[in-house]
């Protein structure tokens, strides 16, 4: 007898069974077209926490609308309407046609500003509306337009028949006008059928807005202070429910209103969940990234890029973006972090490319690019720098003028031996003496009792912040200045450093740690060491300004490769002329610390370099140490000279010739044209190169003004040629002047970006998934953007989010 079969298998999926006719959602439009089109029940999988992060922005290669879940269409098409058309702006766009070869028109983008969007990877137009509402069954017609691409660009410029209007249709009920009306009523809250089956009084939608705006409050406060959000118990009976609610109870004692409201707020509408503090802060987040690409505008930019690993140890990329902004300032912006699976440059550059096209800024507007020197970075094949010029053939790379001077020091610690030894000593000096709390509290009180003494002796100047006691830094070859600090720190505790060496050789718990003190105050009472430490912190000394200034996110390379030459020169000057002072200043100090002084005028003993021991270092005279000071100095000229390849010191040179210092000595107009033609030559059509050398000319005589003779560097000509409105009488030049300020100076805003990642991301919060910490620390490094946006203005993006409607 055949089995009878149950009603339910009538009404069972087709599809759900089979995971292998799901549709990968990375697939291209191309893919499908070329495979066979799958049916309606074959839909890409959303997760339920839907980002617009994830959404394709470019029209050619994003999915067919009908290809998402049914529950998530109105959600993608809302996200889709709020980004806007995707309007690539080129400088040039590429031609096609064999005859008459036309391309597509940046002004066509103000004519149709609501629904036109262009493809740079299928050089084709696309309708924005018509694709959010394009069904796979739709009229055939729409597919130019909503998957194929229009690219008949002859046909635009017909007139009457110009397949643009033809698009849009003279009937108001065409396709296209039906479209924007479906846009326009997914968009208005108040035309939803939820409007009206559930309905909310005026007194709850008040109650509501005042609980989200309390939520908001406090996750704007924890944000903008890196603070973690959530505690370990968050039940009501916990004595500590973590920053977020605490917070909230905070803000409640003040305000009898809030606490009525948070008190009686129905349990699904308190507003207080993770999941609303994430929603709140990824609003924040959005929010200031439009910002930013508001301030970006059409203009060139130049990226920065380093990677770091973070807590969990995961690689993560941070992104800056520099440019001259619609004020003419110069802005350094961090534009987020992204998670790689590995810093291989290819997947470095996709990180990019991905994060610049969500955000329609093109590629081809890089005109800079700025890394550390890591082989991945600046490879000459295959490094992330040959990979971006491949796309790119305008975005020349600078090295980080901060990773040059560190990587000096590091070179020269490593090449002059005595030298290297010297820091060696001075890491297990500094080992031994803060091992221990104890031995942390000594060196202080030992510390303050020679501050004491020295003032008391009138040696000391007393002062509001002189004197204050510190502790011995650590050098390190990847922190800027710490070499510097560490010196720095020893020669000021110098005393204090060698009492507490004693302490431990007399007192020491074990033969291990008396014998280790031993040794390292041994080492700190030789003339070889305090000679070198006093050479060093000369040489460091010079080079610190130059580290500081390139730190600057308002420094401009002209001025940056200004401090190089004057660090160069003054290193030189030591060289020449600095030795007597130097040797002066030594004696002076050995003096003052009982530390024996050798004879300069002994005959010269080479003993591998350096004396074995105090006896034998009193027999090594002038020669020697002259030697490790000439070996110093050259090891770091050397170094500062090979930090720039031959094509980026060309566009410095060129680029020097609109430095105001530079302009007032000779103004080298041919240079300028030079720079233009080789180096810019995308940004300058061929009338304007041809105009360009007639307004030079003319521009030459504004330096016989009395307010130019003041400009010190390019970025004051900017200002003031915005000032004084000159740029709009040499147009040409000041377009010159931004492209030069956009050239990177140093990767210093990526670095605190990773100082940041360690605040926001700790030990304790080593599980934040990669979208809560991107949301985390934009808000937190551009506060000052952040604190812009009122609290309306969040709530009302917060409402479109989700399909909240009337409940605010």
């Amino acid at each position: 007898m055949k089995k009878t079969q149950k009603i339910d298998t009538f009404f069972k999926r087709k599809n759900s069974e089979d995971s292998s006719s799901q549709v990968n959602p990375s697939t291209s439009v191309d893919q499908l077209n070329s495979e066979s089109r799958p049916g309606k029940s074959q839909r890409i999988e959303i997760n339920e926490k839907f980002d617009i992060q994830a959404l394709e922005r470019d029209p050619g290669l994003r999915l067919p609308i009908w290809m998402c879940p049914v529950d998530k269409c109105d959600e993608v098409r809302r996200a889709y309407i709020k980004a806007g058309p995707y309007q690539c702006l080129l400088s040039k766009y590429p031609k096609s046609g064999e005859k008459h070869p036309r391309s597509f028109q940046a002004s066509w983008f103000k004519l149709f500003p609501s629904w036109l969007e262009y493809s740079p990877s299928k050089d084709a137009a696309f309708c924005l509306p018509c694709y959010l509402f394009h069904t796979q069954d739709g009229p055939s017609g729409l597919h130019a337009f909503t998957t194929n691409g229009f690219r008949s660009w002859k046909k635009v410029r017909d007139g009457k028949n110009c397949s643009f209007l033809a698009h849009i249709g003279k009937d108001l009920t065409s396709p296209h006008r039906n479209a924007e009306k479906a846009c326009s009523d997914l968009m208005n809250q108040q035309s939803h059928i939820a409007q009206h089956i559930e309905k909310f009084t005026s007194q709850e939608v008040v109650e509501n807005r005042l609980r989200l705006r309390t939520s908001i409050e406090a996750t704007r406060w924890l944000a903008f202070q890196g603070c973690s959000f959530r505690g370990d118990d968050e039940s009501i009976t916990s004595t500590n429910r973590g920053n977020f609610l605490e917070l909230l109870s905070f803000i409640a004692s003040f305000n009898d209103e809030v606490t009525k409201v948070l008190d009686k707020a129905p349990r699904n509408a308190t507003y207080t969940s993770p999941t609303i503090q994430k929603q709140i802060l990824q609003v924040l987040a959005t929010k200031v990234k439009s910002a930013i690409r508001e301030e970006i505008g059409d203009a060139k930019f130049c990226i920065i890029v380093d990677e770091a690993r973070d807590e969990s140890k995961k690689e993560q990329m941070s992104i800056v973006l520099r440019f001259v902004d619609r004020d003419d300032f110069i802005q350094e912006r961090f534009f987020g972090v992204v998670h790689v699976k590995d810093t291989i440059a290819s997947t470095l550059k996709e990180g990019i490319f991905s994060i610049l096209s969500r955000h329609n800024l093109d590629v081809q507007n890089i005109r800079g690019q700025g890394y550390d020197g890591a082989s991945n970075m600046r490879g000459e094949w295959n490094g992330l720098k040959a990979l971006i010029l491949d796309k790119c053939p305008y975005a020349y790379y600078v090295y980080c003028f901060a990773h040059r001077l560190q990587l000096a020091l590091v070179a020269s610690s490593k090449e002059v031996i005595p030298v290297h030894h010297f820091f060696t000593k001075l890491n297990s000096i500094i080992n031994v003496v803060g091992a221990s709390y104890k031995r942390n509290d000594q060196l202080k009180a030992a510390h303050a009792s020679n501050i004491a003494h020295l003032l008391s002796i009138d040696e000391l100047e007393s002062g509001r912040g002189l004197n204050q006691i510190g502790s011995l830094q650590r050098p390190g070859d990847t922190r800027w200045s710490s070499h510097l600090k560490s010196i720095s720190s020893l020669m000021r505790m110098f005393s204090a450093t060698c009492e507490v060496l004693l302490n431990i050789i007399e007192d020491g718990t074990t033969p291990t740690h008396r014998g280790d003190a031993d040794a390292a105050y041994e080492v700190m009472t030789s003339f070889e060491f305090v000679f070198i430490m006093h050479l060093m912190r000369k040489v460091l000394e010079i080079s610190n300004m130059l580290c500081q200034a390139s730190q600057l996110q308002s420094q401009d390379i002209l001025n940056a490769m200004h401090l190089v030459t004057s660090t160069k020169l003054l290193i030189q000057k030591l060289r020449d002329s600095g030795w007597d002072e130097l040797v002066s200043s030594v004696k002076s100090f050995c003096e003052n610390v009982n530390i024996s002084v050798p004879d300069f005028d002994a005959q010269y003993i080479a003993r591998r370099g350096r004396a074995r021991n105090q006896q034998d270092e009193l027999t090594v005279g002038h020669h020697y140490k002259v030697d490790i000071f000439n070996a110093v100095i050259d090891s770091q000229l050397q170094e500062l000279n090979n930090r720039f390849d031959d094509k980026a010191m060309e566009l410095i040179v060129l680029s020097s010739s609109l430095d105001p210092k530079e302009m007032r000595i000779s103004f080298r107009i041919d240079d300028i044209c030079k720079l233009v033609e080789k180096f810019y030559p995308q940004d300058f059509a061929d009338y304007e190169i041809l105009q360009l050398r007639m307004q030079l000319e003319h521009f030459e005589h504004v330096q016989q003004l009395p307010d130019f003779r003041e400009l010190e560097s390019i970025s004051d000509l900017c200002q003031w040629m915005v000032k004084t409105r000159k740029l709009d009488i040499y147009p040409l030049v000041f377009r010159i002047v931004t492209l030069i300020l956009t050239l990177p100076v140093s990767t210093a805003t990526t670095e605190r970006a990773f100082s940041a990642m360690k605040i926001v991301k700790t030990t304790l919060r080593n599980k934040m998934d990669d979208q809560f910490l991107n949301d985390c620390l934009l808000v937190y490094i551009e506060k000052q953007i952040a604190k812009q946006f009122s609290i309306d203005s969040i709530i009302d993006d917060f409402r479109d989010m989700q399909e909240r409607r009337s409940k605010f």
